[in-house]
């Protein structure tokens, strides 16, 4: 018998009435791409942990006042980039990082080697992760959340501060960079794109 597939909105719900099981089932479900995003986004990975942990307490003990965001996948995203952001600002040991712009999207771009069995598609994945990891940290970190992460770009807006048409814009210049150097077919380029979303 298949297992029961409970929806993010539902186990959302279940954890503003208190449920446990809900809360550890968002964790469970997250804390892997949490932990990719926020060594992505911080080269002090010793304090992603920590992050992460703050944002799942914060939901759990305001949890009575939170409303069901649109995207759970989004709204976490968000917390984990706004309380690096905020550790970096406030600790005196990473004050190099003035405020929530200066956090950068820096670790390199990857896709999973096991999806990838093809060894001609492997060196085309690997020239497209050379070229992604060359473009600047916001338009780098614009693909990831579109590509790897499946935000609208509404959700990509709000979570890097930008307003809707700046971040078309960014994803067009980040598109159009990597179009003007790959070496290879142009339909190959957008199908290894998508391949970031798997």
């Amino acid at each position: 018998m298949p297992a029961v597939v409970i929806s993010d909105a539902e186990l959302w719900s279940d954890l503003v009435m208190g449920s446990e099981t809900a809360f550890s089932a968002l964790f469970r479900k997250y804390h892997p791409g949490l932990v990719n995003y926020g060594k992505s986004i911080t080269m002090h990975h010793n304090i992603v942990g920590d992050c992460i942990q703050d944002v799942f307490a914060d939901i759990w003990l305001y949890r009575k006042t939170l409303s069901t965001p649109d995207s759970v996948r989004a709204y976490l995203l968000s917390g984990l980039r706004k309380r690096i952001a905020r550790k970096l600002e406030r600790d005196p040991i990473f004050s190099q990082c003035a405020d929530i712009e200066n956090v950068e999207f820096s670790a390199p771009v990857t896709i999973l080697d096991e999806l990838i069995t093809n060894e001609e598609v492997r060196s085309q994945v690997e020239y497209l992760n050379v070229l992604i990891n060359q473009l600047p940290p916001r338009q780098k970190e614009a693909l990831y959340l579109r590509y790897h992460q499946q935000l609208s770009m509404e959700q990509i807006a709000d979570m890097m501060q930008m307003n809707y048409q700046s971040v078309v814009n960014l994803l067009h210049r980040a598109i159009k960079q990597l179009r003007s150097v790959w070496k290879g077919e142009i339909p190959q380029l957008m199908l290894l794109l998508a391949l970031l979303s798997i």
